[in-house]
């Protein structure tokens, strides 16, 4: 625990899963529902794990941007900032351009054939090579901090996936050579069959969301006493899908699965978890394609909705947790 002033506050960490639109959209409402329960401003986190689109708005929160800014901008108010409104404004295609004639990462197929790196690593890697444009993520990073440096917060990790080795690797992170924000965001985002491998350092990188949803087990030696977790492409509660959202439901279970054991090491470690995930009111607004853009309004009118109720279970729940610092924060009003 750390004390200032007269207040104590407890180290948190925050991780933002992957989810492409829709899952950028609902998190911006989980964050928001987060912030005004704890009244603790979420750029102020020890460290900001980010993946694929998580690792989006971990860049814009690591420079300094407030939740406050990302929910008007996602609402084109007329007091959001301009940059922020074009960026949300032109998201991803729902349906991917048409793809190069050849697989993304054949050594990754063979890799989850020989068994030394998860299925859905292989299945990504068999997609074939994307063709989408990632411009507007460099111009995000661009806009967040000078060209070729990286955002002000000491502790932004993106996370991506070396696309031949299978390997993680966390852009940010003390031990990864330092890179540029724009190739960073870029290769997090690299969603197999929508956007080519970015390359990086002579190697090629594709979204992180490969291995992992959100890489929570990366805070498990950072001794912190609480991490939240923000994971759109995750569910405790599913409900039944119909149509395409019955094959988004397979890949849902799978990335659950995977960070129900992340937050038991966590655990383990003695950090308290708390995760935030969507409900099946979410789920059923969302649909089956995560990059639907049409469906963003009504994905964050309802995330600000369900992820109040959420946020409030999930905290009143938590054994042991002390209630402290809840007074109004300078920044979010909180």
């Amino acid at each position: 625990m750390t004390t200032t002033d007269t207040r104590t506050s407890p180290s948190r960490g925050l991780v933002l899963g992957c989810g492409g639109t829709l899952g950028a959209a609902w998190t911006i409402g989980a964050l928001h529902s987060l912030q005004r329960a704890l009244r603790w401003d979420v750029r102020d986190a020890d460290v900001l794990v980010g993946t694929s689109a998580g690792a989006e708005i971990a860049a814009l929160l690591g420079g300094g941007v407030g939740v406050e800014e990302l929910l008007a901008a996602q609402l084109a108010r007329e007091d959001a900032r301009p940059e922020l409104v074009r960026h949300f404004a032109a998201p991803p295609r729902a349906v991917p351009p048409r793809p190069a004639l050849f697989p993304g990462s054949p050594r990754l197929v063979r890799r989850a054939m020989g068994r030394t790196v998860p299925v859905l690593a292989g299945l990504s890697g068999l997609l074939p090579q994307g063709r989408g444009d990632t411009g507007r993520l460099a111009a995000l990073a661009d806009f967040l901090c000078p060209s070729g440096q990286w955002v002000e917060h000491p502790a932004t990790w993106l996370v991506a996936t070396d696309f031949d080795t299978g390997l993680r690797t966390v852009f940010g992170h003390p031990d990864t050579p330092p890179v540029a924000l724009r190739d960073a965001l870029r290769a997090s985002w690299a969603v197999p069959g929508w956007f080519p491998p970015v390359r990086v350092g002579g190697r090629r990188y594709a979204d992180g969301g490969i291995l992992s949803t959100a890489s929570a087990d990366l805070l498990t030696s950072r001794g912190l006493d609480e991490v939240y977790v923000v994971a759109p492409m995750s569910s405790l509660s599913p409900g039944p899908r119909r149509g395409l959202g019955r094959a988004e439901a397979l890949l849902r279970r799978t990335m659950t699965r995977t960070l129900t054991a992340e937050c038991a090491a966590l655990r383990a470690t003695g950090t308290r978890v708390i995760r935030i995930e969507p409900t099946a009111a979410d789920l059923h607004v969302m649909g089956g394609n995560f990059m639907d853009a049409r469906r963003r309004p009504t994905v964050l009118e309802t995330s600000l909705r369900t992820t109040r109720a959420v946020v409030r279970d999930r905290l009143a729940a938590l054994p042991g947790r002390h209630r402290t610092g809840h007074r109004p924060d300078a920044r979010t009003g909180a």
